[in-house]
């Protein structure tokens, strides 16, 4: 299973060349001190919404959201019925998960992962969704054919059940061609100031000890298309390089780390090496040099404050988010459902039962 895995100093704007727009739902079983239900809706892999079954409403999670009323307004009131909706259906599945795969009591989670990506350059478009049962892949929409993929045996009966509802594929095809792709765009419309923002980070050496893996840490960029590696004479390293994930810093903007196993590197070799920070759509790269003098150590007072708080908070924000239910599984094959209002929004693609 892949887990989701699923933080200033020079500002100019730019805009992203792909947009997405993501849900994610999880439903739970006997899970303590969580919601039996929970929602998530996001633009470019920023928050824009969120529900669960405690509080039984959508809320905006940007204060751009709130235009939305402009256009449609009872946009709120309707996504928080859709949500109750949801809410029940992915609950009652779990039961009739549990039967499939015969088993009784315990922690479960049934997840929903469904959106749509467009590239404001070239046009192009994708729709993806997926179902998940406690971390591992059940069934995905092909957009292509218009029919499901059963990945496990216990989801056959499902895929034969989605797949002579013709109406309902054929639906789901136009809703993520061409409905999800339009709210998409009205989304990135009204949060044009930050969704388009470009935001370069500060770059830091870190390391342990003096044996230990120097770590390029970069910290305070936006957006997340970015690539941050470890170069030797000019050449990008591959070997002896561990890549961290992506992280969300509180503030909105994204960090990320690098680490370089120098336990093998000659003292007169460092300055061959060097950590380079590359944003999408800007054209010019950030690098440092592998130099013993700008290396930070975790002793204090010398390792930098701002680094660790940020990283805390990153990582609290994380968890947050992957409690509120945003997983994504191993596999990555693809599904949809239907629209149980009629506002035609994203997150009001209602889910399909599974008998």
């Amino acid at each position: 299973m892949k887990e989701f895995i699923l933080l200033l100093l020079f500002c100019h704007v730019a805009s992203p060349v792909r947009h997405s727009l993501k849900y994610f739902y999880t439903a739970s079983s006997q899970a303590t001190n969580f919601p039996e239900f929970v929602a998530v809706g996001l633009v470019d892999d920023v928050q824009i919404v969120h529900y669960d079954s405690n509080t039984q409403r959508v809320v905006p999670k940007q204060d751009w959201m709130e235009k939305v009323t402009g256009d449609d307004p009872n946009y709120w009131d309707g996504e928080t019925q859709a949500s109750q909706v949801d809410q029940h259906g992915l609950k009652v599945r779990i039961d009739t998960l549990k039967k499939r795969f015969n088993q009784t009591g315990g922690v479960h989670t049934y997840q929903r992962m469904y959106g749509c990506e467009w590239d404001d350059e070239t046009g192009d478009t994708k729709g993806f969704e997926q179902y998940g049962y406690d971390g591992e892949d059940f069934i995905v929409f092909d957009l292509k054919t218009k029919t499901w993929i059963a990945p496990t045996p216990q989801a056959v009966i499902t895929k034969y059940k989605w797949d002579r509802d013709a109406d309902q594929n054929e639906y789901y095809f136009n809703y993520f061609t061409k409905g999800c792709i339009d709210w998409l765009k009205k989304y990135v419309g009204y949060g044009r100031s930050t969704l388009l923002r470009t935001e370069l980070p500060s770059v830091s050496l870190l390391q342990k000890t003096p044996s230990s893996p120097v770590t390029c840490h970069a910290s305070g960029f936006y957006p997340n298309k970015i690539m941050l590696f470890w170069r030797r004479d000019g050449e990008e390293l591959h070997e002896d390089v561990d890549h961290g994930e992506i992280l969300h810093n509180h503030d909105g903007t994204f960090q990320k780390s690098v680490d370089l196993d120098v336990s093998s590197v000659k003292a007169g070799d460092w300055g061959r090496y060097s950590c380079v920070f590359q944003l999408s759509g800007d054209e010019k790269d950030i690098i440092t040099k592998l130099d013993p003098k700008l290396i930070k150590t975790n002793r204090a007072p010398e390792f930098p404050t701002g680094v660790v708080v940020g990283a805390v908070v990153g990582l609290l924000v994380l968890v947050a988010i992957c409690i509120a239910g945003v997983f994504i599984w191993r596999k990555r094959n693809n599904g949809f459902e239907k629209a149980n209002t009629s506002d035609g929004s994203a997150s009001s693609v209602e889910a399909a039962p599974l008998n």
